[in-house]
């Protein structure tokens, strides 16, 4: 029988367990964690995340500053507020809500945040780090997924998982934490996209598969084994007129199908997209514990 990961329940868990370390910072430290989030033009999908991101960082006592500019701000007006979020002591991570407008350089603002306060893991040096095994800021939603399988009491050890997408923000950092020498790590890796000649024909070699294509319902029941481990990272807006908002949202799996075959799966929404916050809110807690250690040995 099919047993559905909850997102939800298991965001809830680690969010009471970060919040006793945010209480234990602020008595022991006087240190509040602090998240800057900054938000360029009127996205109606950014806006109603960030909206997520101000509530969990108020239920779990993080100090939230949002910054939110029109789609004209130039790129130098937003690197000089990324530098001085760097230095300001009250802010231990920095998030720069994407996409950005054409005419701004997205890498050169990302390559502007601090490394110690890239809470999203988008930066370079965190990438660098994850691939050859240092301490680091790992990018929220693949480390979402790794705890989603970690409360679930799924051993990735040794299973053979094929990821379905190679974005820098899920594929590819999602790749090299399974390979990590650790015990959520330690498995066979699988990358397919757009290119792969024959996508099925890993799928259905695969102990555990990872959804994250962005189309919906690419993800067929004949493209996974029995007894498969499915993570369904895909969030698509289908239109649907019946509908109270015109819409549903779908994830890249068919989920009503691939269920049937299945043993643990993700369902969309209430699966991964609950973790993403989740572990942005773990991230800026870890930031904030690694600035008062710097702090008290004088560094």
């Amino acid at each position: 029988m099919t047993k559905i990961i909850d997102g939800k329940e298991i965001s809830k868990i680690i969010r009471s367990e970060q919040k006793v370390k945010v209480e234990l910072l602020k008595k022991n430290t006087g240190i509040t964690p602090g998240l800057a989030v900054v938000l360029v033009g009127e996205d109606p999908a950014s806006q109603a995340y960030v909206r997520s991101k101000r509530r969990a960082c108020k239920n779990m006592g993080i100090l939230s500053r949002d910054y939110n500019f029109p789609p004209s701000i130039t790129e130098l007006e937003l690197l000089k507020l990324i530098s001085e979020l760097n230095a300001d002591a009250e802010i231990h991570g920095i998030l720069v809500q994407l996409p950005l407008p054409k005419h701004i350089n997205e890498n050169m603002v990302l390559l502007s945040i601090s490394p110690d306060k890239d809470v999203d893991g988008f930066h370079p040096q965190s990438l660098g780090k994850l691939v050859i095994g240092m301490e680091t800021f790992f990018s929220c939603t693949p480390f979402g997924i790794i705890k989603l399988l970690e409360y679930s009491d799924i051993d990735i050890e040794g299973k053979h998982v094929c990821i379905v997408g190679r974005s820098n923000i899920v594929g590819k950092p999602m790749a090299n934490l399974l390979l990590r020498k650790d015990k959520t790590g330690n498995a066979t890796v699988t990358i397919c996209h757009s290119k792969t000649k024959d996508i099925s024909f890993h799928t259905k070699q695969a102990d555990i598969v990872i959804a994250a294509i962005g189309k919906p319902e690419f993800i067929t029941a004949e493209m996974i084994k029995e007894d498969a481990i499915v993570i369904d990272v895909g969030i698509n807006r289908v239109e649907n007129s019946e509908a109270e908002r015109g819409y549903i949202l779908v994830g890249d799996v068919d989920f009503k199908e691939v269920s049937k075959k299945t043993s643990f799966i993700t369902p969309v929404p209430g699966g991964v997209g609950p973790m993403t916050i989740t572990m942005l809110m773990y991230n800026t807690i870890l930031s904030a514990t690694r600035y008062s250690e710097r702090k008290r040995l004088g560094k």
